[in-house]
């Protein structure tokens, strides 16, 4: 299974554009700080990751505006020229909902 769930800020925000089908995109920059447990200890983690958003979301993606922070669900693949991943996003919940990732994302 190909599923991410990353609460992040929302670092750059492309322009709407649009695909060879005709369906919206836009690309978006996400950055990522907290704690992870590994080997039964937490350790702090930051990292910065490219994303794109397909059709509606990019409504949503784009309302939430740059310095946002919220829950992103999607899935990786490779970039289109082939250097490195890129996070699709497919689900998205700004964080002035309570999250309950157990139960999924409500779509905003």
């Amino acid at each position: 299974m190909n599923r991410l769930t990353l609460h992040a800020q929302v670092l750059e925000l492309g322009s709407i554009r649009y695909t060879p089908a005709g369906l919206m995109a836009l690309d978006l920059g996400l950055k990522h700080e907290g704690e992870a447990q590994e080997a039964g200890k937490a350790r702090k983690v930051s990292m910065e990751i490219k994303a794109l958003g397909i059709g509606e979301i990019c409504k949503r993606l784009q309302a939430l505006g740059i310095g946002s922070e919220a829950l992103f669900e999607g899935f990786l693949s490779h970039q289109r020229n082939g250097r490195g991943m890129i996070f699709h996003v497919t689900a998205v919940q700004g964080c002035n909902q309570a999250p309950d990732v157990r139960s999924g994302l409500t779509q905003i």
